[in-house]
């Protein structure tokens, strides 16, 4: 079994995605998680360091927003006693901790500007120096860094440094916000009521189709996060229930508008068939002969497409 397999979906950005992962977890590259907060840039953290030559050994998470810029030099490099008010003992820091294992730099955009170089010389060259020391030690580490925010943008604005910025970026892996993957809304949705059952020893609940229609719809900001958050508030107001479309939060119903049609019946009627070869023939046109985009298109099955394309004499 697969580490990957913690990672629910099958969209097509998705499995692209995975298999990049892969690739990247096999060797010992520095690699940059890129997306917008929510998307699972820790689940892949975790899926490519279990994956690795690296997985018995430590992983080390540090979100570089959770500290002032006065500690977290400290709690990556460490310090000897006495090198600052209240360092009253030697502290070995997480580079040290993570030695043959991995260090996953979460939120790297945070990091302050007067650490940036010290992280590049430890990309560089192996060396980490403690606060007050003046001899560097060396440790062997694997650097996983994510971000939130471009980088790149962050380089032009001076608030991030262009050697650490190319030296983090050897393989960047983007992850796709979920409303670039809708398809895998559903399977999501399963996951996690079964999941938020099970946490809370209650029965799951379910969803109705204009419901599941409402959230495949909705645009989440929050990405996974809110999605998984949403499932858990489900589960609990509506356990062994069925959730209909009325009884989704506010913000998912004032977001959904139904699909309309503006055809109206003729007064000398139309003839049936011809009009739904038609629309095959132009949803076929629309995606380049993509039968499963086509079927979503037109809101069929892809078998009932093919029975009806056969039926038609469409190819």
């Amino acid at each position: 079994m697969s580490h990957f397999d913690m990672i629910i979906g099958q969209s097509p950005s998705i499995e692209s995605l995975i298999r990049s992962a892969k690739m990247v977890a096999a060797t010992d590259v520095t690699v940059l998680l890129q997306g917008e907060t929510g998307t699972g840039k820790e689940v892949f953290a975790n899926a490519i360091q279990k994956s690795s030559a690296r997985a018995d050994k430590a992983f080390i998470t540090l979100n570089c927003a959770a500290l002032p810029e006065s500690l977290i030099e400290s709690e990556l490099f460490g310090h000897k006693k006495g090198s600052f008010t209240g360092a009253t003992a030697n502290t070995q820091g997480l580079f040290k901790a993570a030695d043959g294992g991995t260090l996953f730099l979460d939120e790297i955009n945070s990091l302050p500007y007067s650490i940036q170089a010290k992280l590049l010389r430890f990309l560089e060259s192996g060396e980490c120096l403690a606060i007050g020391d003046i001899k560097p030690y060396h440790v062997d580490v694997r650097i996983i860094a994510a971000t939130n925010t471009d980088l790149l943008n962050l380089v032009t604005a001076k608030e991030f440094r262009a050697d650490l910025y190319y030296r983090l970026n050897v393989v960047p892996l983007e992850l796709p916000s979920l409303s670039q993957r809708s398809d895998d809304i559903e399977a999501l949705i399963n996951h996690f009521m079964n999941m938020m059952a099970t946490t809370h020893a209650m029965e799951s609940a379910k969803l109705s189709k204009p419901a599941l229609k409402a959230l495949k719809a909705y645009p989440w900001p929050g990405n996974i996060r809110e999605l998984r958050n949403l499932c858990e508030r489900l589960c609990i107001l509506m356990a062994g229930k069925t959730i209909e479309f009325e009884n989704l939060p506010p913000e998912f119903i004032n977001t959904f508008s139904p699909p309309t049609t503006s055809l109206h019946l003729p007064e000398r009627g139309i003839e049936l068939d011809s009009l739904e070869a038609d629309f095959i023939h132009q949803a076929l046109n629309r995606t380049k002969g993509n039968k499963s985009k086509t079927a979503k298109l037109l809101g069929l099955t892809r078998d009932t497409l093919i029975y009806r394309m056969q039926k038609h004499g469409l190819h």
